[in-house]
């Protein structure tokens, strides 16, 4: 509870309401918590079983999107998750081999070069593996189990297992940790030693390393996370160019890359630069909006997690976070409050339908919001933007809840709308068609529960759930109470479809035939539950675990 009570602690004062009257948080509701905290544990002991007669290894993407549960999101009060780097390296110092429990007495034995017998419950061998501790355990245990030692047995493999994995994803991700001019400023996306195509993952990416940010503020470890927002801070003032045409000032690049190029005039000395992509050579060359979301986020979180309130009052800093508030409150065309983007600008950075008004960049740009207000400082130059900010938190706000919410009752009401209607009262504002909900979606939706959809558009209304958008307008407070607690409603009941054995999908269902075809331009790497579509991404456990 002490790591999940650090973590509540990140954005509490941004977000007064999900600590105080916000019930759907488990802050506040002790008991919506242990419903969902107890479907986890449930999973978590058989996931142990597993690991028990496992021997393999299993590793996974370092970067947010390929990683470990963090077990906390940013704004609620969340329980600690499993390590999802999973390792089952049967170690004899560390963890125990094949160890099994012949009796009920708790006689042991170890799978080793020689087996360990037991007199009287007293080990005669020095690797028994913290005996002492284990009779400990047993004592404790005795009294809430007919079975005491079973129990007990039970308990020190799992400590040791959970700590063994824990240890492992550490030493993976200091081991992705990048370097300039000496100091850690990040961690690259993937580290997979059987590939020889890295493609762009040896490259740190703002939005993966947002986990990874997390998790070591959450160890203490400050100064990576310092020296990622200050040194992609400078990158956002690179010129940055495609074809003579360069975007708005104040966007963030989608990665950076630490080279080592030689110094002019003299070949034999070298130096180190960053070198950014701001989309200009990523694979469909498209901007990424949610940079600049995650790293005020990041930043409202460093300041919460270390006190070290110095980096965000800097003049570069506060400089920073206006460029990114006027690029995203700049006045344009659209009618609407959202953000208008295109496809693939967001953790979704492929094509597959996504391109309007993401609920995954609706929900981070009001988590960006709430945090740049806290951290605005008081002077005549902000009076404008933060008297922008604030209508725009409160539009935004109205309009995700009462426009992309769905549910029984919602579906009913669709069903019924007029079409083609011209008023200032219309009721079907959208002029959507009933002929769009899909049969899947009757058949999906659960009595209890509903969810926000993921994209809404005139005449179009994309009914597929988005996990990262649905589970950020829970920890945003951009969904209401009753919403929130109707989302975590609806992953409870379809548990099967969206976590399965191999968490968590990233939007459901997939695309499929000539849907897929269409949407995604036949897509090879977002193929049906794969990848972008439908496929599982264990990172977003930390966001609801």
């Amino acid at each position: 509870m002490g790591t999940s009570e650090a973590v509540l602690q990140v954005f509490c004062r941004a977000v007064p309401r999900l600590c105080s009257t916000d019930s759907c948080f488990s802050k506040c509701d002790p008991i919506f918590s242990s419903k969902y905290q107890l479907k986890c544990r449930k999973r978590r002991v058989s996931r142990y079983m597993q690991l028990l007669s496992c021997s393999g290894m299993q590793r996974s993407r370092i970067g947010n999107y390929r990683f470990w549960g963090i077990g906390n999101g940013l704004f609620g009060n969340m329980t600690v998750g499993d390590s999802w780097i999973q390792s089952c390296k049967c170690q004899q110092a560390g963890s125990i081999s094949g160890a099994t429990t012949e009796d009920e007495n708790g006689t042991w034995f170890v799978d080793s070069a020689k087996k360990l017998n037991t007199i009287n419950n007293m080990v005669n061998a020095p690797n028994a593996l913290e005996f002492q501790d284990v009779q400990q355990l047993k004592q404790e245990k005795e009294g809430l189990s007919p079975n005491g030692t079973n129990g007990t047995v039970r308990d020190a493999f799992h400590k040791i297992s959970v700590d063994s994995l824990e240890d492992e994803a550490w030493d993976l991700l200091r081991e992705s940790m990048v370097y300039y001019c000496g100091s850690p400023v990040g961690t690259i996306a993937a580290k997979d030693p059987t590939s020889s195509n890295v493609l762009n993952y040896d490259q740190v990416f703002i939005r993966d390393f947002i986990p990874s940010g997390i998790a070591f503020l959450l160890k203490g470890e400050y100064d990576i996370v310092r020296n990622f927002i200050l040194h992609t801070l400078q990158l956002q003032s690179w010129e940055k160019t495609m074809d003579c045409h360069s975007p708005g000032q104040g966007l963030m690049p989608a990665s950076f890359k630490v080279r080592t190029v030689p110094l002019d005039g003299d070949e034999s000395a070298t130096e180190e630069v960053l070198d950014p992509d701001f989309g200009e050579a990523a694979i469909g060359r498209v901007a990424p909006v949610d940079s600049g979301l995650w790293w005020i986020i990041l930043l409202r979180a460093y300041g919460k997690c270390s006190g070290d309130l110095s980096v965000q009052e800097r003049v570069d800093v506060q400089t920073g976070i206006k460029m990114i508030l006027r690029l995203c409150l700049a006045d344009g065309f659209d009618m609407f409050p959202t953000l208008l983007v295109t496809d693939g600008s967001c953790m979704i950075d492929r094509r597959m339908g996504i391109h309007g008004h993401p609920l995954e960049i609706q929900s981070l740009f009001y988590s960006a919001l709430l945090c740049a207000r806290e951290m605005l400082a008081p002077e005549d130059g902000s009076v404008d933007l933060i008297r922008a900010l604030n209508n725009r938190l409160v539009a935004l706000s109205f309009h995700i809840r009462e426009y992309y919410w769905v549910d029984l009752k919602k579906l009913n009401e669709i069903y019924r709308y007029k079409t083609e209607e011209y008023s200032y009262d219309a009721v079907n504002k959208f002029n959507i068609y009933p002929d769009q909900i899909s049969s899947w979606l009757v058949e999906w939706m659960p009595n209890k529960g509903g969810y926000l959809i993921g994209n809404l558009q005139p005449a179009h209304m994309d009914f597929r759930f988005f996990s990262l958008g649905n589970l950020w307008s829970v920890i945003s407070s951009i969904a209401t109470t009753d919403q929130s607690h109707a989302i975590l409603d609806l992953i409870e009941s379809k548990w099967g479809d969206l976590v399965a054995d191999m968490p968590f999908k990233i939007c459901y269902p997939a695309l499929e035939g000539q849907e897929w075809q269409i949407i995604t331009g036949s897509d090879p790497k977002n193929t049906p539950w794969s990848y972008h579509n439908g496929g599982s991404w264990p990172t977003l456990l930390w966001q609801v675990s």
